[in-house]
């Protein structure tokens, strides 16, 4: 697996942008979907940097389930993206932790 230390830092810096994006989602039509997503690849984020940090035997089990919560997450928020910069963030920040998390 990469560097544990670069999946740790993707994914804390996923969690705020998931956090963020359900914020300002939570107010807007049409996107139930996408704060359900966010809410989910929030959780496993932060979980998946607790269990990195302490060098987990569940790490890699959970960076794979991670990877897969990040993907599905940039691509709900990907069709929020043009019209909603929350959702480009946050896309972004989940396509990141998905890359970084592989193993």
């Amino acid at each position: 697996m990469k560097d544990r230390q670069d999946c740790i830092d993707a994914c804390l810096a996923c969690v705020i942008e998931c956090e963020r994006c359900t914020t300002e989602c939570l107010t807007m039509s049409g996107h139930e979907a996408c704060v359900k997503t966010c809410r989910d690849c929030a959780d496993i984020c932060a979980l998946c940097a607790r269990l990195c940090a302490r060098d987990s035997q569940f790490a890699d089990a959970l960076c794979a389930l991670c990877v897969k919560c990040c993907e599905a997450c940039a691509t709900e928020c990907g069709k929020h993206a043009e019209h909603s910069d929350c959702c480009k963030t946050c896309a972004e920040a989940c396509r990141k932790c998905a890359e970084a998390c592989k193993m």
